[in-house]
């Protein structure tokens, strides 16, 4: 039974010992005294409880007392696992268990922390030696003593050994105590062994035998599971921590939930489900509608081999179905198609940045090997100490000065909790070292860098999904361990034919035929014209145009020619600039037929389709791009053959020397351009057979002289040397042979002088001089009588010879930015002529013999040192103001009758001459 005793006195203390303290009284009459506390407490406990009285006592088992601010809570521990709740598509169920156990080791280890914190302690008891006169030890029975005996053994037995004992009251301060057998307060006397020592002394035995007896696992368990526990989570979830991990992660994660529920995945897939029956249906239908409807058109399951047409695989391009489709699944909103369009292009360069590296897999992999090695160490190191914890203990603590006794025995409160805590930490780690293991398992058993869309290859028309690798790879396999939906969705945005079905159908609710309708222009030669720049393919409502003749794809990398092509029926000339259009089978048949006109622009000559060269019926074709020696062969192929009608041949490249495969076409090639960069033409030999040519241009090539092939060309009329660096032109002479040369360009060179020879081109009737470094016109030249255009502008010729008026066939005479000073009277004999160019000279003075020239439709002379201008120029009947190139004083100049006859209006065109007024010149 438990009895408390008060001191309501003791002067001799302290303040904290002025207030009554309570002991404990062992029912057999030894005095433990546990706990002393001062009364404060308890009136702080009345206090805080009305229950307990004051007769009841102050004395309460000690507690450790922490503020909140000096504590963790379990959440904020527990928040190392948290991870976003995007990210749980990357977390397999091993990850997810192995975050449940983490969450229970780390409830254990708090749980057994707070355990340990408030309520671990160790109760000492001194072990009593036996004594030579036969003592009784523990227990034993002992004869009844008063208080006063008993204070004065103790004092007299105990007083070296334990001078930290209290002395014994005064009489007056503390009356006797009798101990009785009596269960009364103070009837019973106390039975078992005295220990002679005080509270504080045992105090100081239960904290020394705490850190002595206890073994280091009993008291810092709780605080290594804790840290093993925040590692393991720390190990689980760093990949979705590290910054250059944690990046790429998030961007996966947000494109691949877009992916998702973009409206377009669903239509894809939906499409693709029900794809092959409505292909089915579709070609009964139509089979025989497409005889009525278009003769030369074929079956899309019978392509002609020999020609590179576009295949379709997985979509149905025919021209039936393009007409009577209603496009019922795949309508989607405006800003539906441009998120899917912006998902595209994510995806891409997505791949293009997470493909480079396998950084996520090998983080993913180590934190994996950390968690199992970490499993390991604690499993073999906590397995030695699971023994070690126990009830009773020995303690030694060599504090006999102090106590007066060697051993103590002591009792350990926790320590079956601790025990059974750890047995089920144990066995908690082990499942989680078993899943680590499964982990590696998984990781190393096939290759995660690599990843296949075989599956959805084979369930949907995306046929060409690409493979993908390394980080990305490593992803979209983690997904799966999700839900294998993700991927197969995330698939469709990989694939360019769903990329290319997005891209038509916002194409054509984007571009309608009313739109395109507005965008069509006639060109100079009076001609319908569509211009498309920049789209994302052709729009099917282009080919519903049927009235338009020349098309112009620019810059629309995904262009496709439609059956639907064939109603346009007056389309003759196609223009495609970097744009490798492709064509299917009927459509190619059509412009097989009856195209005319294709200029191809490219960088590299492979971008060319090779459909081009199967265009039977082409009589021109255009070639601008990158034709350089190196690539010549792929120019070739022997495919210029098939061209057999091809008349035009012009090539704007950096060829170094005429491909040798144009010989292909020389029975029937008229007009050959090569139009150079600057690159420096080099070999002409395959010139000479091409016999039938007529005009034949070189321009920007580097040459440095006439070329000598080129007098082999007898059917040669037109020849064009613009822009090159010839100097001397002797070879001239070497024309005469070239009796159908009319027309000779040599201008925008670097010519000094003109042979005398050139009285030998007889048949000449244009030529071009303008800007060379002439300084003087030899009278041979106007031996020519059949020149009627001539050219010398922009040289440095000082005077215009009087054997000009030889010339009478003349029509066109240019001599603008010169030096030229005087104009002869003799020109005026030209009497044909209908355009003069005199400006930028140094005329000053115009003869009245102007008015000879009664054709004349326009006349330069500004830029002269003119002070008027002759009267004459009214009796040029065809000259109008805006065609007369005058400053407006001199023009004011003029009496107002010829003012009033020059600003006649008038539409009349001329032969070399301009449209006055109405041209807006």
């Amino acid at each position: 039974m438990v009895k408390r005793s008060e001191d309501d006195d003791d002067d001799d203390d302290d303040d904290d010992d002025d207030e009554p303290q309570c002991v404990w009284i062992a029912s057999d009459g030894e005095r433990f005294q546990q706990l002393v506390l001062p009364c404060r407490l308890r009136r702080q406990s009345e206090a805080e409880d009305p229950t307990i009285s004051s007769g009841v006592g102050c004395c309460h088992r000690l507690n450790w007392i922490r503020s909140p601010e000096g504590m963790f809570t379990l959440t904020e521990v527990a928040s190392l696992n948290d991870i976003q709740p995007t990210y749980r598509i990357l977390k397999p169920w091993w990850d997810v268990f192995m975050d449940y156990l983490g969450i229970v080791m780390l409830m254990l280890a708090i749980f057994s922390g707070t355990m340990q914190l408030t309520k671990d302690q160790v109760v000492c008891l001194p072990i009593l030696e036996q004594t030579p006169d036969g003592a009784e030890g523990f227990f034993g029975p002992q004869l009844p003593e008063t208080a006063d005996s008993l204070w004065n053994k103790e004092s007299a037995i105990g007083e070296q050994a334990a001078p930290l004992m209290a002395k014994r009251p005064p009489d007056s301060i503390a009356p006797p105590v009798h101990f009785t057998q009596s269960g009364t307060f103070g009837q019973p006397q106390p039975t078992g062994v005295r220990t002679k020592l005080d509270f504080q002394q045992y105090v100081f035995v239960n904290q020394m035998c705490y850190h002595v007896a206890l073994p280091w696992y009993s008291k810092y368990f709780p605080y290594l599971a804790l840290i093993h526990t925040i590692v393991l989570m720390v190990s689980s979830n760093f990949w979705f921590k590290y910054p250059k991990t944690s990046s790429k992660i998030e961007h996966f994660v947000s494109i691949l939930g877009k992916c998702f529920e973009s409206p377009w995945t669903t239509k894809a897939l939906s499409e693709t489900a029900c794809e092959d029956s409505e292909e089915n249906k579709q070609r009964l239908a139509g089979a025989s509608s497409l005889l009525k409807h278009l003769s030369t058109s074929s079956e899309e399951g019978s392509p002609n081999q020999s020609a590179p047409i576009l295949t379709k695989s997985g979509v149905t391009f025919s021209v039936e179905k393009l007409v009577s489709e209603v496009p019922s699944m795949t309508i989607l909103d405006k800003k539906d198609g441009e998120q899917a369009k912006a998902l595209f292009e994510k995806v891409r360069k997505f791949r293009a940045h997470v493909e480079d590296s396998d950084l996520i897999y090998r983080l993913y992999a180590i934190q994996t090997v950390i968690k199992t090695v970490k499993f390991i160490l604690i499993l073999c190191y906590t397995m030695t100490f699971v023994a070690s914890i126990d009830f009773d203990h020995v303690c030694e603590p060599e504090i006999k000065h102090l106590t007066g006794y060697a051993r103590f025995h002591c009792t350990h409160n926790m320590a079956f909790m601790l025990k059974k805590l750890l047995v089920s930490y144990i066995a908690i780690i082990c499942v989680y070292g078993i899943i680590c293991i499964y982990t590696l398992f998984w990781l190393f058993r096939r290759p995660l860098k690599e990843y296949s869309f075989e599956k959805v290859r084979e369930e949907s028309s995306f046929s060409d999904i690409p493979d993908v690798k390394n980080d990305f790879a490593f992803l979209l396999h983690m997904v799966d361990q999700y839900d294998q939906l993700y991927s197969k969705r995330f698939g469709v945005f990989l694939s360019e034919v769903s990329e290319n079905k997005l891209r038509e159908i916002s194409l054509n609710h984007e571009w309608t035929f009313e739109k395109l309708r507005q965008h069509v222009t006639r060109n100079p030669q009076e001609k319908q014209e569509l211009h498309l720049f920049m789209l994302s393919g052709v729009p099917d409502a282009v080919f519903d145009l049927t009235d338009l003749e020349i098309l112009k794809l620019e810059l629309i990398p995904e262009a496709r020619i439609t059956a639907k092509v064939s109603q346009m029926i007056n389309l003759q000339e196609l223009h495609f600039y970097h744009c490798p259009a492709k064509v299917e089978q009927t459509a190619f048949i059509f412009l097989r037929d009856h195209l005319r006109c294709l200029h191809v622009k490219f960088t590299d000559v492979a971008e060319i389709p090779s459909w081009v060269y199967l265009l039977k019926n082409l009589r021109e074709l255009y070639l601008v791009g990158n034709l350089n020696s190196e690539n010549n062969k792929m120019i070739g192929l022997e495919s210029l053959r098939d061209l057999r009608h091809l008349k035009i041949l012009h090539l704007k490249s950096n060829l170094t020397k005429i491909p040798t495969n144009i010989t292909d076409l020389s029975p029937h090639l008229i007009k050959l351009v090569v139009h150079n960069d600057g690159t420096k033409l080099l070999v002409l030999n395959s010139l000479k057979k091409i016999m039938n040519l007529a005009e034949l241009e070189l321009l920007n090539c580097e040459l440095e002289r006439i070329p000598h092939a080129i007098f082999s060309l007898n059917n040669l009329q037109e020849l064009d040397l613009k822009s090159n660096n010839i100097r001397t032109i002797e070879e001239i002479i070497s024309f005469q042979h070239l009796k159908r040369l009319t027309c000779l360009k040599l201008w925008h060179n670097k010519i000094i002088t003109i042979p005398v020879s050139i009285s030998h081109v007889k048949n000449l009737e244009s030529l071009y001089l303008s800007h060379n470094k002439l300084e003087s016109l030899p009278s041979s030249l106007f031996t020519l009588l059949k020149l009627r255009y001539l050219d010398v502008s922009h040289n440095s010729i000082v005077a215009i010879p009087l054997e000009v008026g030889f010339l009478q066939n003349l029509q066109y005479f240019a001599i603008t930015g010169n030096k030229v000073e005087v104009v002869p009277k003799q020109l005026f004999k030209c009497t044909k002529l209908r355009t003069l160019c005199l400006g930028h000279n140094c005329i000053s003075f115009i003869p009245e013999k102007i008015g000879q020239l009664s054709q004349l439709t326009h006349l330069e002379l500004k830029g002269n040192c003119l002070d008027r201008l002759p009267p004459q120029l009214g009796q040029c009947s065809h000259l109008r103001r805006s065609c007369l190139i005058v400053e407006d004083h001199l023009f004011d100049s003029l009496p107002m009758e010829v003012k009033e006859s020059i600003n006649q209006e008038s539409s009349v065109s001329f032969p070399n001459g301009c449209k006055c007024l109405s041209d807006g010149r």
